[in-house]
């Protein structure tokens, strides 16, 4: 059973932790004050700490360099306030794992815990073995082959070198950046790239999903709200803006926020001053904005979904990340990456992938990118006993989909509900084998977006009405 310790001077709060905690299968610990807490960590043990940033004896920074000294392998979440998050942010930079918010949600809470015992990074990526071994990891048995010190996949094929060049020359500017890309081509870890490579790279780097938050949120997420500003607005708020000051904001599926907010976001850019909502006071704001975007801002603009000043305001350079299809002289590679983390959050040894598996990555077109291909090794890793993994751990749709392309309609791979009986067998067809690769594809794409059907049209490149009638008539 894992072990958490909680510091917090909130007798309610330790008592609340300390319960939900034990019913999800945590042995749990509380302490009230630093020094208690940092006494228990020799007989307790624990396998994380989550301490309020503001206690009586110490403040977060001071119990997490105390951590540090003697536990660095321990993962530190930060419970913080709305008026704390900067500070909180700059207590991630010595080594929190990552910092969460008061009032406390359970799924928020559970979900970051995971992660951190996971080995998982706070925007989904896992450590890399440089990170795992500086912070000393309990387990003696997990793989130790390097891996690149980077959260992003670059390879060695002329796609790959041609988009590190590019980081490499914008990377040091301070130039707005739009980010090209589909989903689950890394579009978020390239801006974090650009970051770390830039003049910034002391200050945060904050990123904002537009296509996640509701129209109604919007503004107050990206500009913060004061107390009392609307109905349920209980505390200040600082929004991503003032969170990024002196480092970078990334804004990811951009053309997704609301018209007005791109009024008030070009105002912001233009003049580099802000007011929360409800507010009076302007607040100046030197942030670096890098977006992202899986449709062409200037279409958006021609549809009247983007402002097209706010799009010239952005577009100082642009970048494209190929899709992983196309990126065939890496796409080994790649899995191999992925194989070497996942060997060293599961501790096993797995060296590589036979021949079939090997084949089938080359010919399989990975819709749903790195996001997918990682998914996939993870799984195939864990199912896996032996030095290689081989076709049997792979999901169906890769292993069969040269079959499932070429297969023959009086054969389907298919329910035969999908594709429509014929009355005698026939010979095969291309419009038959493009069926049954379609339907494939787009139930793909949906298991790969959660059944987010606008973010599946976007992906595979038509409208929802389209999607709407293919899902019809393949009964999904």
């Amino acid at each position: 059973m894992q072990r958490i310790l909680v510091i917090d001077d909130d007798t309610d709060i330790c008592l609340l932790l300390r319960r939900f905690l034990s019913k999800n299968g945590y042995e749990v610990a509380i302490a009230q004050n630093g020094q208690t807490g940092l006494s228990l960590l020799e007989d307790f043990s624990p396998d994380l700490v989550m301490t309020d940033f503001r206690l009586g004896d110490l403040d977060g920074g001071q119990i997490l360099r105390k951590i540090k000294e003697r536990f660095p392998e321990v993962p530190v979440l930060i419970i913080t306030g709305y008026s704390d998050i900067k500070i909180a942010i700059d207590v991630m930079k010595q080594g929190a794992f990552d910092y969460i918010t008061k009032p406390l949600f359970p799924d928020e809470i559970l979900l970051t815990i995971k992660k951190a015992l996971s080995g998982e990074k706070p925007d989904g990526s896992m450590q890399t073995t440089a990170e795992k071994e500086n912070g000393a990891t309990k387990s003696t048995n997990k793989s130790t082959r390097s891996k690149p010190d980077s959260n992003y996949i670059f390879g060695n094929g002329p796609e790959s070198k041609n988009l590190y060049r590019q980081i490499d020359l914008v990377a040091p500017t301070n130039y707005s950046v739009i980010i090209y890309g589909e989903s689950g081509s890394g579009k978020e870890s390239i801006a974090q790239e650009i970051h770390k490579r830039s003049k910034r790279a002391n200050g945060p780097f904050i990123a904002m999903d537009c296509g996640a938050i509701s129209k109604e949120l919007a503004a107050s997420e990206m500009f913060g709200h004061e107390k009392g500003s609307f109905t349920g607005a209980l505390n200040q708020k600082i929004g991503h803006f003032e969170m990024a000051n002196g480092g970078t904001l990334f804004l990811d599926e951009v053309a997704n926020l609301p018209y007005d907010v791109q009024v008030a976001l070009l105002r912001v850019v233009q003049e580099r001053k802000l007011r929360r909502i409800g507010g009076n006071k302007e607040i100046s704001v030197d942030v670096r904005i890098l977006v992202a975007s899986n449709e062409r801002l200037m279409e958006s603009c021609r549809k009247g979904k983007f402002r097209e000043d706010l799009y010239h305001r952005f577009n100082e350079f642009s970048l494209d990340v190929p899709p992983l299809r196309d990126r065939k002289a890496d796409i080994l590679e790649f899995a191999q990456f992925f194989l070497e983390t996942t060997n060293a959050e599961l501790g096993k040894d797995i060296k590589g992938f036979d021949e079939d598996v090997k084949a089938a990555f080359l010919s399989y077109p990975w819709y749903g990118n790195l996001r997918e291909m990682r998914n996939v090794v993870k799984r195939s890793t864990l199912l896996s006993d032996g030095d290689y993994i081989e076709s049997k751990s792979l999901p169906f749709e890769i292993i069969n989909y040269s079959r499932l392309l070429f297969s023959e309609p009086t054969q389907p791979v298919i329910s035969e509900d999908i594709v429509p009986k014929q009355e005698e067998p026939a010979k095969p067809n291309l419009k038959s084998a493009a069926l049954d690769a379609e339907y494939e594809m787009i139930l793909q794409v949906l298991k790969q977006v959660n059944y987010n059907k606008s973010k599946a049209a976007q992906v595979l490149s038509i409208d929802r009405k389209t999607l709407y009638n293919k899902m019809k008539s393949y009964n999904l």
